[in-house]
């Protein structure tokens, strides 16, 4: 007993634990299975006084009926089944179910009038449920002529042709539009995941923009004052100890954003970057110049990350000695002089920052251009004045 209750428990969760999906396809697929076996059941049921009159009749009847709900399901489940992602007619299920829906029609045929026409209803309900469902057009199609035709044939009469017909449309139009409704069900819960994938992977990337942006800058900033540290240090220059410090002050700042960018409310100033730029390009010993002072407002945030990524590779990839970061005509521009051709590994750390701050500034309607005349490179960025774009825009971005 001990053993054998976590046995049965075990196989009891699997059927509770169902996601919403699950069990919509549940429902469905046993609403069409019931409805099938209750359409030949109350056939059967209405064929009974036969069975007081003629017992082989009723035998005969009884025999197609268990041969038509038999295969019946066995086809009708592989038509469920082959609904999802538009899969292949199951040709298999489905020719059973004609061969033996013509072999229960021809068993029908040689009884008396009364179970005859009962043995037709039962095969004509128990085809109409079970292979009208199909997805594709051919065959739906092939299947209620055939249909259509075998009913005209054991019959000889138009009017029950054409109900026969009629009702095979209905009960055809019931099952599709139950098994379109499950598709879509499953297509809608398809679409959540990969939205929330979506979702995900565009938090990563600007999660990645951000730490490029954040480390970039601070680790070139540390790089640069170390290495004035250093030289001043074999000189014996007494000011080497107070560089050291302001490395120290630089990698707490980066420590500092770094938390805040973890915690998702990181600002970015534009003053505070153009002061970070020129104390840090100083230290290099680059002199700056800027005319940013009538650069709108809404634009501050996004030309604070401008500036950020070409200061960077400013320090990187030149050798420069000055700097103009300038506001004209709706454009931002930063330019240097001592640029040179980039390395392949140059032009990929550089083509990494540069690719992110486009795609950031592209939903702004901001065009990011770069140039290089002699060996003056400039980076210039688009920012219309009469664009549309608020501070939430803005923040979104």
């Amino acid at each position: 007993m001990l053993d054998g209750a976590p046995r049965l428990a075990a196989m009891k969760v699997p059927r509770l634990n169902r996601t919403p999906v699950e069990w919509v396809d549940l429902y469905t697929r046993q609403s069409l299975m019931a409805m099938f076996w209750l359409n030949v059941g109350v056939l059967l049921l209405g064929a009974t006084p036969i069975g007081a009159k003629n017992a082989p009749a009723m035998a005969a009847l009884v025999l197609i009926a268990l041969v038509m709900i038999g295969v019946g399901t066995w086809a009708l489940r592989a038509v469920c089944s082959a609904w999802p992602d538009g899969q292949a007619t199951p040709a298999k299920p489905v020719l059973t179910m004609c061969v033996a829906s013509a072999a229960c029609a021809g068993l029908s045929m040689v009884l008396p009038t009364d179970p005859q026409h009962a043995g037709l209803a039962m095969v004509w309900a128990a085809m109409s449920w079970s292979l009208t469902g199909l997805r594709d057009r051919r065959h739906l199609g092939l299947l209620l002529v055939v249909m259509t035709a075998a009913a005209a044939v054991t019959t000889r009469s138009v009017p029950v042709t054409l109900v026969a017909l009629g009702g095979a449309l209905f009960l055809g139009f019931t099952v599709h539009i139950s098994l379109w409704l499950l598709e879509l069900v499953r297509r809608l819960d398809q679409s959540r995941d990969t939205e929330a994938a979506l979702a995900v992977a565009e938090e990563r990337l600007r999660f990645s923009r951000d730490v490029h942006d954040v480390l970039g800058r601070h680790l070139s900033t540390i790089a640069v004052r170390a290495e004035l540290a250093a030289a001043l240090a074999r000189r014996g220059d007494p000011s080497a100890a107070e560089t050291m410090l302001e490395v120290r002050a630089t990698a707490h700042d980066a420590l500092r954003e770094a938390r805040e960018l973890a915690r998702g409310y990181r600002a970015t100033d534009l003053d505070q970057e153009l002061r970070g730029a020129r104390s840090l390009l100083a230290a290099a010993g680059i002199s700056t110049v800027t005319e940013v002072d009538d650069l709108p407002f809404r634009w501050h945030e996004p030309a604070a990350w401008v500036v950020r990524e070409a200061v960077t590779n400013v320090l990187r990839h030149s050798t420069a000695t000055e700097v103009e970061i300038g506001w004209r005509d709706g454009v931002l521009s930063v330019s240097n002089n001592g640029a040179a051709s980039p390395t392949p590994e140059q032009r990929s750390s550089s083509g990494v920052g540069l690719l992110g701050l486009t795609e950031r500034l592209a939903p702004l309607g901001s065009v990011v251009s770069t140039s290089m005349r002699g060996d003056r490179w400039t980076l210039a960025v688009t920012m219309p004045v009469a664009d549309t774009a608020d501070g939430k825009t803005l923040a979104r971005a």
